[in-house]
C-alpha cells in the first residue's frame, strides 16, 4: 500500500536533492515535499540544481528576520500545503522554525502522525539552554517517531526522554559517486588544476564557513607551530567564506614560510578538485550537528581530522583508521595530527583506503531507506 509522505526542510540544498530522489523511489511511499524557502544566500551561495530534482514539491513564501548570529525564517501557505498534500505522515527536518511548530499542530489536529528528523547532538554549543531544551522536550513529546542521522543524535533524544524503539537511523549522505567521479577527473588533469586554482603542491584542506566557531583560527595556529620545513612543502588551503575571513588573511600573511591559500566560496564541482587534490580535509568545528564535508572528503579518498563534537565523528572516523578524532580548540592536538599525516605517504594511503570503503554504507539510498522505515512505520498507524 503506498502511503502519501509531506516532507518539511529549509531549503533546496545540493546535497539533499539526491537523497530526496531516492526517497521518492521507495517502494510505498508518495513523497511531497515542501521547501521553507529556496535558498539562504547570506549564510550559503549553493546553487539551486533544479534540473536534478525527480521528486513533487513546492517553495512556500517567505521572509526571514536576522538578529546578530540568529535567524527567524517566516512562512506564508504551509497550512494550505499540508491540506493539498494530505498526508499519512509528515517528516519534519527540525524545531527551530515557527513552520516546525506550526506542521506539528497542524498534523495533531488532523491526527496526522508527525515524524521529526533530527541533528542535534549533546556536544552541539546550541544544546544547554534550559529554556531551549525544555521547548525541544515538549516539542519531541508530540511526535509520534524519529529520524537520526548518527550515534550523537541518537544519544542526544535519549537524553531528552525518548523510546529507542520509536527512534530509526537514516545516516546522512552525499552523492558519493559524484564525489568520487569528480575527484577521479581532477586527478587526472592535476597539473592544469593546481595552475587554475593556483594551489600548492601539496597542501590540507579546510570546507567550512570562515566563523569563528568551525575552529579556523585554531587550524591556522596549528598550520603556523608546524616545523617550518613542513610548511614550506606543505600548504593550507581554506575553502569557504565568511564574516572572519579578512582576519584570518591577515592573520595568516604573518607565517612564513608557509602558503595558505583562499579560494573563496566553491560548488560542489569545484570542491570536489579541491578535495581530490589535497592530502586530508581538516573540521576543526567548535559546534556541528554533522559536518556533510567529511562524506564528501571520504568519498574522494581523504583522511579526516575532526573535532569529537562534530556529529559525523562518531560514526564515520576511526580515530587512528581512517583519520584522526581531536577535541576542539586545541592547536597542539590539531598540529600532532597534521604532522603525523604529512610526514607519511603510506599512512595517509591506508587512511585513503579505509575512509572509501567507510563511506560506501552513507549513500542516499541508505539515508533515504531509513526516512521511509520511520515514515512508514508512523504512517501504518491508523488516524
Amino acid at each position: 500500500m503506498t502511503r502519501r509522505i509531506a516532507l518539511i526542510t529549509e531549503i533546496i540544498a545540493p546535497y539533499r536533492i539526491p537523497v530526496f530522489n531516492a526517497l521518492a523511489r521507495q517502494t510505498g511511499v508518495d513523497l511531497h515535499v515542501i521547501f521553507l524557502a529556496e535558498t539562504d544566500a547570506a549564510l550559503r551561495k549553493w546553487r539551486i540544481y533544479g534540473d536534478e530534482i525527480r521528486f513533487s514539491y513546492e517553495v512556500l513564501s517567505s521572509w526571514r528576520l536576522r538578529t546578530g548570529k540568529h535567524s527567524l525564517l517566516f512562512n506564508r501557505g504551509l497550512r494550505s500545503a499540508l491540506m493539498a498534500a494530505n498526508p499519512d505522515a509528515v517528516i519534519c527536518g527540525g524545531y527551530n522554525y515557527p513552520a516546525s511548530w506550526g506542521s506539528l499542530r497542524w498534523a495533531r489536529g488532523h491526527n496526522v502522525r508527525f515524524v521529526l528528523w533530527s541533528e542535534s547532538n549533546q556536544r552541539d554549543k546550541r544544546a544547554g539552554n534550559a529554556a531551549v531544551e525544555y521547548l525541544k522536550r515538549c516539542f519531541a513529546r508530540e511526535c509520534s517517531s524519529f529520524v537520526v542521522p548518527g550515534k550523537s543524535s541518537f544519544a542526544y533524544l535519549r537524553n531528552l526522554g525518548v523510546d529507542e524503539q520509536v527512534i530509526f537511523t537514516a545516516p546522512n549522505a552525499v552523492d558519493n559517486r559524484f564525489f568520487a567521479a569528480h575527484a577521479d577527473l581532477a586527478r587526472a588533469h592535476a597539473a592544469e588544476q593546481r595552475r587554475k586554482w593556483a594551489l600548492p603542491q601539496r597542501f590540507v584542506l579546510c570546507g567550512a564557513r570562515l566563523v569563528a566557531e568551525k575552529g579556523i583560527f585554531d587550524l591556522l595556529e596549528a598550520y603556523s607551530k608546524l616545523e617550518k620545513v613542513v610548511r614550506s612543502n606543505v600548504g593550507l588551503v581554506f575553502a569557504g567564506d565568511g564574516p572572519a575571513r579578512a582576519k584570518l588573511v591577515r592573520l595568516a600573511q604573518n607565517i612564513r614560510p608557509g602558503t595558505v591559500c583562499f579560494p573563496g566560496f566553491v560548488q560542489r564541482e569545484e570542491l570536489a578538485i579541491l578535495y581530490a587534490l589535497s592530502e586530508a580535509l581538516v573540521l576543526p568545528t567548535h559546534s556541528d550537528p554533522w559536518g556533510l564535508v567529511v562524506n564528501e572528503a571520504m568519498a574522494c579518498g581523504l583522511p579526516i581530522v575532526v573535532t569529537n563534537v562534530a556529529g559525523c565523528s562518531a560514526d564515520l572516523v576511526e580515530d587512528g583508521g581512517n583519520g584522526y578524532i581531536v577535541p576542539p580548540g586545541n592547536p597542539e592536538r590539531l598540529k600532532a595530527a597534521l604532522d603525523s599525516l604529512i610526514k607519511s605517504p603510506e599512512l595517509r594511503r591506508q587512511m585513503s583506503v579505509r575512509s572509501t570503503e567507510r563511506i560506501r554504507e552513507y549513500s542516499p539510498e541508505a539515508c533515504a531507506a531509513g526516512l521511509a522505515a520511520a515514515a512508514l512505520s508512523a504512517a501504518r498507524q491508523a488516524r
